[in-house]
């Protein structure tokens, strides 16, 4: 029956089932033409069509598994595909056109690549596995037969005998009968068309003249305990030269053939020839184990070498140079990939330049990360070398599209003892290194230490902890008084965040804000502590009447900048105040100096929006933003909180003249401009006094408490800290 073209696309929308059976079909007109069935086309397409949908299943599997591939070789071999050709152009058609049918938008073009690749070698591998047991089972029923023509009666003798010329002749396996001292007396034709084509060549030879220098340490001595009559067979891989010069590799399978009463009378050779498949195989390993785009050894690869070099004793040293080229990134979204992937090839071969000496390698990582590994005596001195070559070749410039380019990197080096490490660890350890000479400007190489390895492992580990921390509710705040310095009494309070870490104990803000502010956490914690804070600012304002002197304590919350730039950023503060129950002017959002220097009028909006409802916008950490001073007049800030720096001066008698002017100027300007001044970091009486006299408004500081819980509010030290 006619299934309706409507009914077909319905079934198959994005078309996967037609691609793959076109992809079906071109694999059997190229293979069918190799293969000895007896099936048609049509049939034999029948038969690649579920091999076909497995190849697809594998491309696309998570986690990659190449099994399947290997699977569909066995099953070549099963429909009786069993030359070498078959192979070839099934290989060939899986490379040109298993990602081009099968692949979808969710593969990646160089991951499909290299998953393409891979299948390819398990699929050689599957076929020659399956292959050789044929083959072998072929070689086992031959040689039965041979064993089985000597005891075979005489009455049954020609009829053996006859049996047996026809296997000898019509083998698809060489065969060769040679006697115990060598010589060879009988070769079929497939063996001598292995070794040429020239009878004479084969059967003047000696067995022992065939030796190679890629022998198997064993192969000699199982020969000479088979001769001896101690061993029956043996099987093993062997290469021999032919008469041109040129390899041929085998599997043989060497058996010793006895006469009626026992005694060792001829040896029986049965050779596979392998030589493409090895080439095959070699081809494979060489694309599964390097770079596509540049051709260096690729990660697979080199996690070899280095697991090798690691593995070399106890008085190994080693020497590893992790490269990652800065502002490729730049390079690529302005240029595109394919003048990325030019400097990429252009920088790889600048690399191999470097790296030529024995027990020197460069390989690719990925993306525009590379390494250099040296396992040469005096690692100490010379990957530090090895790096600084590196550098200097990266100086000249690179010309794409017209333009020159110059291509700096930076480089983490790891260079020790051998001995205990474990590869993961120390390209873990480069990695970070890397990263540090990133931080300090680019275009140099730095040592790996290992505290700031521990460093950076904790903070990957606190970045990590930080959203399962936030749900489990390791966070609180303490507060720290704001103290009017005319009267003495408490005014209101910073919230400040800490982390109870189960590890590491309690965390300031200095050691996690930082990271939130990295992963976009800091909005939800922002807002867990305004949130928190409000609710306590509203049960301060429950516990003091608002007659009560100075009025309830109002809250002072920090706005980190990510929070700033955040949309919701109003929405959220209205509904949390309204939810709560708090009057506007009972929040304070304290905003650092260097968040607003440059700020345009679209990033002041919220703050003004903020301001005109009543909530106080105060200025942190103001006079370490270098901003200009006219500017105060167009932000929406009604506090400044003076940096700490500007008061140390004045922790005692007699202070510094020049902070007690700046001081007095800056108070002067504010005031003048309707705002008042906070001062943070007092910490003496010393200090109170001088900030009492100059007109500041507010302060806080160990001098008057530490921050704490809510309850501690009002219980003023005031003890000098210092």
């Amino acid at each position: 029956m006619t299934i309706p073209v409507w009914e077909t696309e319905a079934a198959d929308p994005d078309g996967l089932e037609d691609r793959l059976r076109r992809f079906a079909t071109i694999w059997s007109r190229a293979v069918f033409p190799a293969t000895a069935t007896s099936l048609t086309r049509h049939e034999f397409e029948a038969c690649l069509l579920p091999l076909a949908r497995e190849l697809r299943a594998a491309l696309h599997a998570y986690p990659f598994d190449t099994s399947p591939a290997a699977h569909v070789g066995t099953a070549l071999v099963a429909v009786n595909c069993t030359d070498p050709e078959a192979l070839g152009r099934t290989l060939g058609v899986v490379d040109s056109y298993l990602v081009l049918y099968c692949g979808t938008a969710e593969l990646a073009a160089e991951d499909g690549r290299a998953r393409c690749a891979r299948l390819q070698h398990s699929l050689a591998v599957g076929f020659a596995h399956a292959l050789r047991e044929r083959t072998l089972g072929e070689q086992e029923a031959i040689a039965r037969s041979a064993l089985a023509a000597r005891n075979e009666a005489e009455d049954a003798l020609h009829a053996t005998r006859a049996r047996f010329q026809a296997v000898f002749e019509g083998a698809a396996v060489g065969i060769g009968i040679a006697d115990l001292d060598g010589n060879v007396l009988e070769v079929n034709d497939t063996l001598t068309q292995m070794f040429g084509g020239l009878e004479h060549h084969v059967r003047s030879r000696n067995v022992s003249e065939w030796v190679h220098p890629e022998d198997a340490p064993q192969v000699w001595r199982m020969y000479e305990e088979l001769i001896r009559g101690e061993r029956e067979h043996f099987r093993i891989e062997k290469p021999f030269f032919r008469n041109d010069g040129t390899v041929l590799w085998t599997n043989l399978t060497l058996s010793l053939l006895r006469d009626a009463e026992g005694v060792p009378q001829y040896q029986l050779a049965l050779m596979e020839d392998t030589t493409e498949r090895r080439l095959l195989h070699l081809r494979l390993r060489y694309e599964a184990t390097h770079d596509a785009l540049t051709g260096l050894p690729n990660r697979t690869l080199f996690s070899e070498r280095l697991e090798k070099a690691l593995a070399a004793g106890d008085d190994a040293r080693f020497g590893l140079c992790y490269l990652d080229l800065d502002g490729f990134k730049a390079i690529n979204d302005s240029l595109g990939h394919a003048s990325g992937d030019r400097l990429l090839v252009e920088v790889a071969d600048r690399l191999q330049s470097c790296a030529t000496a024995p027990g020197e390698m460069v390989a690719r990582l990925g993306g525009d990360e590379f390494v250099a590994l040296t396992t040469r005596p005096g690692t100490r001195s010379g990957v530090t070398d090895l790096a600084s070559r590196i550098l200097g070749v990266l100086t000249a410039p690179v010309r794409l599209e017209g333009r020159e380019f110059t291509v700096r990197g930076s480089i983490g080096i790891v260079e020790g003892p051998a001995a205990g490490r474990a590869p993961a660890e120390v390209l873990r350890s480069a990695d970070i290194t890397m990263y540090r000479a990133k931080a300090a400007g680019g275009n140099r190489y730095e040592l790996a230490d290992a505290e700031a390895d521990a460093r950076a492992i904790t903070r990957h580990g606190l970045t990590t902890a930080l959203p399962a921390a936030l749900e489990r509710g390791e966070f609180f705040i303490e507060y720290q008084p704001l103290v009017r310095l005319d009267d003495g009494t408490v005014y209101g309070a910073e919230a400040l965040v800490r982390w109870a870490h189960p590890q590491h104990g309690v965390l300031g803000p200095d050691r996690f804000i930082p990271l939130a502010e990295h992963t976009g956490l800091i909005v939800p914690l922002g807002r867990w502590v305004l949130e928190q804070s409000v609710q306590q600012a509203r049960a301060w304002q429950q516990e003091m009447p608002a007659t009560a002197p100075g009025g309830p304590p109002r809250i002072n919350v920090n706005l980190s900048p990510a929070q700033l730039h955040h949309p919701g950023l109003v929405a959220d503060t209205v509904e949390v105040l309204d939810r709560i129950g708090l009057p506007p002017g009972g929040l304070c959002l304290e905003v650092t100096e260097s968040a607003l220097i440059g700020a345009d009028e679209d990033l002041l909006k919220p703050l003004r929006q903020l301001a005109e409802m009543g909530v106080g916008i105060a200025l942190d950490d103001f006079g370490t933003g270098y901003s200009n001073l006219a500017n105060l007049r167009r932000l929406p800030v009604s506090v400044l909180k003076l940096d700490r720096s500007f008061t140390q001066g004045m922790q005692q008698h007699p202070a510094d003249q020049v902070d007690l002017k700046i001081v007095e100027g800056i108070v002067s300007l504010a005031h003048s401009l309707e705002l008042a001044v906070t001062v943070e970091g007092v910490e003496t009486g010393a200090q109170a006094d001088h900030l009492r006299r100059l007109g500041c408004d507010t302060a806080q500081g160990w001098y008057y408490a530490r921050p704490g819980p809510p309850e501690q509010l009002h219980r003023l030290l005031l003890a000098d800290a210092v």
